[in-house]
């Protein structure tokens, strides 16, 4: 080789060197792969997937731009916090104690408080006898039109939960529906209920105190 050419290739060198990578003037190898990846399957769920996504594209939300949806339940969240905000209108019972409710002089408001709706009432119903049973008037009355119901005392094994309030619903109104049809009814507290599992519970606590059996 003569010394032009060894100077053509050291300057050839130079370039390549001193040329970045990814510049058009350098023509790049692709690596060559050595053995063949194996093409990945699409199972028939997938398939089905970008056939139906095929032409659509997908927006994607942006930062901190809420939905149409979320506005929507932005607005209803608004709304009832500026109704539980408004002040209660004070409510001052102007109805004798034992008579009945003087509604004409109350009006309606715009929400339900249990405080205004439900005073006077109970005293006007304890004053009118409506817990109570004439027995004068029931013996004239035949069996028909006699209703009597006990309520049922929770049970010693437990405390109250909503089985005894849904129970204690339903006989109420059972009660106050007869009475409204004007039969002699009594709704009286009860003194025994679940008496086997009852009478269990004590046992056990007896022998635990003391060591007796029954």
């Amino acid at each position: 080789m003569s010394e032009v050419d060894e100077n053509k290739l050291a300057a050839m060198r130079l370039e390549e060197k001193a040329s970045p990578p990814g510049d058009p003037g350098t023509a790049t190898t692709p690596p060559t792969a050595t053995a063949e990846e194996p093409e990945k399957k699409l199972s028939k769920n997938a398939l089905k997937k970008l056939a139906k996504n095929k032409g659509k594209k997908k927006e994607k939300p942006t930062w901190g731009e809420p939905k149409q949806n979320n506005k929507d339940k932005t607005n209803s969240k608004k709304a009832s916090s500026a109704i539980s905000s408004l002040p209660k209108p004070e409510f001052v019972n102007t109805t004798p104690k034992g008579n009945k409710k003087d509604l004409s002089s109350t009006p309606m408001a715009d929400a339900y408080h249990p405080a205004a709706v439900e005073a006077a009432w109970q005293d006007w119903w304890e004053a009118s006898g409506f817990y109570s049973c004439d027995p004068k008037e029931a013996e004239g009355k035949s069996p028909e039109e006699k209703f009597v119901m006990v309520i049922p005392p929770p049970n010693v094994t437990g405390s109250l939960h909503l089985g005894h309030a849904l129970t204690a619903a339903v006989e109420d109104t059972l009660t106050r529906w007869h009475r409204m049809k004007g039969h002699a009814t009594l709704y009286v507290p009860g003194t025994d209920h679940a008496g086997i599992a009852t009478q269990s519970v004590v046992e056990k606590m007896i022998m635990k105190e003391s060591n007796q059996t029954r």
